[in-house]
């Protein structure tokens, strides 16, 4: 039997997951562990909870200020050279 995968690489497999772009071996894999570990469960749900609330987000949703600030976070990101973007304002 295939070693199980751990709970680092069932987040960076989880897009493929979710996309159906894993080949069968690795996604038993996958199945394995989300069956056994509670902690990956409750990332994989809040993964699939983030994924439906954003799909249902368009442009003319998002109110003018927050899209202003987006756009000001993102220019900025841009133009620091940072490898991670800074967070939005709460």
């Amino acid at each position: 039997m295939a070693e199980e995968i751990t709970c680092k690489e069932l987040v960076e497999l989880v897009t493929d997951y979710l996309e159906e772009a894993l080949p069968t071996e690795q996604r038993a894999r996958f199945e394995a562990h989300l069956s056994r570990c509670e902690g990956c469960q409750s990332y994989f749900a809040q993964m699939r909870r983030t994924i439906l609330l954003l799909g249902r987000l368009t442009e003319d949703t998002v109110p003018p200020a927050a899209k202003a600030e987006l756009l000001t976070l993102f220019r900025n990101w841009k133009e620091s050279g940072e490898s991670d973007p800074p967070a939005p304002a709460e």
